[in-house]
């Protein structure tokens, strides 16, 4: 791996997601591992300038738990897309996709495709190490350069989505890093391009202007652990949804739940252990089409 790929690395809330695949390249290592990334590893080794990451010293049991939470959020939602895609849900859209793998290592089912939105340059050093790697998708893959705060359903579009065929949508560890106004256009925008069956899965945390839960870990620490800046995880939370998620889907056209993180666990043979309350797993389904979402918005 040469320097240039290191220097590919995103800055601001881009550069979160090596962190998070540190997180399942350590899952993957494992003997009883929940889901297997064959390059969540190579992109931890671009962003060392070629050289594997240091194993962490003594971890804390803060970092434990958030390892843990990365791991479970992980297999949760792959469990969720392949259903919704195996059910009729075939287009597969991440917004923010970072550096998630799973168009390249799910099973997905015949006619399925998946679009990835991201920033430039995040999508610019993803694509430079999946292609050091050899990485091929076994589906159709759409890689678009989009800001989330600006309008993008064109880009979506033009690229080939079709928004009267069911489609299933991950907003996977986004909401925290926007404001409130920026994450309903953005969910609106996604109600307006989804078909009455289409799905939604989304993370939902509180950003560290609500106080925090006292007996959690400090998002400070969190970020020292995970070798981040802390400003990354802490200066450029905006704080999400200003209100439960649930109840906003609900008044705009969709059904949805929350879903126990510690009973996922148990249910996967891991420990139940204390993961802040301030972060939900959240899916819906689309109950109505696009024109009851623009009514719900105006």
């Amino acid at each position: 791996m040469t320097s240039q790929t290191s220097d590919l690395i995103p800055e601001g809330v881009g550069r979160t997601a090596v962190g998070v695949a540190r997180a399942r390249a350590v899952e993957s290592a494992r003997a009883d591992r929940l889901f297997d990334d064959p390059y969540a590893a190579a992109f931890v080794t671009a962003a060392h300038g070629g050289n594997p990451a240091p194993p962490r010293a003594n971890p804390t049991p803060a970092l434990i738990a958030l390892a843990r939470h990365l791991v479970i959020r992980t297999r949760f939602y792959d469990d969720y897309l392949l259903t919704a895609a195996r059910e009729g849900c075939v287009q597969v859209v991440v917004p923010a996709a970072g550096l998630d793998t799973r168009a390249f290592r799910l099973d997905w089912p015949s006619g399925t495709r998946v679009f990835e939105l991201d920033m430039p340059p995040v999508l610019a050093f993803k694509e430079r190490v999946l292609a050091e790697q050899g990485a091929v998708a076994p589906v159709p893959r759409s890689v678009l350069a989009a800001d989330l705060r600006e309008p993008w359903a064109a880009v979506l579009t033009a690229a080939g989505f079709d928004p009267a065929v069911r489609s299933v949508w991950l907003v996977e560890g986004l909401l925290v890093y926007l404001g409130s106004a920026e994450v309903t256009d953005l969910l609106s925008t996604i109600g307006e391009l989804s078909a009455p069956g289409s799905r939604l899965g989304l993370t939902h945390g509180r950003g560290k202007q609500e106080g925090g839960d006292p007996q959690g870990p400090r998002p400070e620490e969190k970020a020292q652990e995970l070798g981040l800046e802390v400003r990354l995880m802490t200066d450029l939370w905006r704080g999400g949804l200003d209100e439960d998620p649930v109840d906003w889907l609900a008044r705009h056209g969709w059904r949805a739940e929350r879903h126990d993180r510690a009973e996922l666990a148990v249910g996967y043979g891991r420990p139940a252990d204390y993961v802040s309350q301030n972060h939900s797993f959240i899916t819906a389904e689309r109950t109505g089409g696009p024109e009851a979402a623009r009514q719900a918005a105006q």
